[in-house]
């Protein structure tokens, strides 16, 4: 059983003709693999957003943090990512951003596993990726020399 709402889930890793827009759930997405991220919540929003960056997936992509995570990156534009702080719920933040790209015209996909915000993203005119989608799809970046490449 999965926890990603039924149509989030499909065949394979993000492709690059599945959206103009990603409105990325950063908490969900880190939250869906236990890989220790709640020891570093600001460490594994960054991990997330570079390999964001370094994967080319053929749309803009808006990742939303919110909480502890929004000291792992500064707002703002790298390449193709932008990089939003929530003031408060990171929910709000993504079914704005989503209903502002829907509004525009453009192919709108929110990446969250969360059932009441994925239908709230649906009612703002967007569709649906589990994070499982998005992770399969991204690059993995060189570990760090200052990192362990044995993991957590």
């Amino acid at each position: 059983m999965t926890s990603e709402p039924a149509d989030a889930r499909g065949a394979g890793p993000v492709r690059r003709d599945d959206a103009d827009v990603l409105v990325v759930d950063a908490a969900n997405v880190v939250g869906s693999r236990p890989d220790g991220w709640w020891r570093d919540r600001a460490g594994a929003a960054a991990r997330l957003h570079e390999r964001l960056v370094a994967t080319d997936l053929g749309a803009d992509v808006v990742l939303v943090l919110e909480g502890r995570s929004r000291d792992g990156v500064p707002e703002g534009t790298v390449g193709r990512v932008r990089t939003v702080h929530a003031p408060a719920a990171g929910d709000d933040a993504i079914r704005s951003e989503a209903a502002s790209a829907a509004r525009r015209g453009r192919r709108t996909r929110v990446v969250t596993a969360d059932r009441g915000l994925a239908a709230r993203a649906r009612a703002a005119g967007a569709d649906v990726l589990g994070p499982s989608r998005l992770l399969d799809g991204l690059a993995t970046p060189e570990p760090r020399p200052d990192e362990d490449p044995g993991g957590p």
